[in-house]
């Protein structure tokens, strides 16, 4: 069995929506507030909060909650690389590398999100080859759905448990 095909993958979706938009969809609080996050905040390597519109920076460190999840849940890392344009890197579980690249295509762009560094892992229930990978599609099919007509998939109750969604 091939095992680095394990510990990488790419997600892609069309999303008829500009570059610019969904740079600040990815990289702003308020952006990942509206299809993502219940809460995503970014802090510059000086220690301050950066506002609600301001774009992510290579070095700033995050904290992101999830709704659907108590405030335990959570993810706090780095962003790595951030190109002010249509490239977006930042650590996430298990310190894997998630690059966002939007690429122009016909009236679309093209959302494509690639995991990378996964470690290995046999048991199904914390393997973030199969854990993260259904959680992106979720996420980017959410993404697709608030920028093309304004539905919000995401579970917002904490009292309805074992829906669908990013588990």
């Amino acid at each position: 069995m091939n095992t680095a095909a394990w510990t990488i993958f790419t997600k892609r979706i069309p999303v008829k929506a500009d570059i610019p938009t969904l740079y600040h969809a990815w990289t702003t609080r308020e952006g990942l507030e509206r299809w993502f996050l219940r809460e995503a905040v970014f802090t510059a390597p000086d220690g301050l909060i950066r506002p609600h519109a301001d774009f992510a920076q290579a070095g700033d460190a995050y904290l992101w909650r999830w709704h659907g999840y108590a405030d335990d849940v959570f993810e706090a890392r780095e962003v790595t690389e951030a190109n002010g344009t249509d490239l977006f890197s930042f650590r996430f579980s298990g310190n894997c590398l998630v690059t966002v690249q939007l690429t122009p295509y016909d009236q679309h762009t093209l959302v494509e999100i690639t995991q990378r560094e996964i470690p290995e892992d046999n048991n199904p229930s914390t393997n973030l080859y199969v854990g993260c990978g259904e959680g992106w599609t979720f996420y980017l099919a959410n993404l697709k759905s608030i920028y093309e007509g304004g539905i919000d998939l995401r579970n917002r109750d904490m009292r309805l448990q074992g829906v669908v969604v990013s588990s």
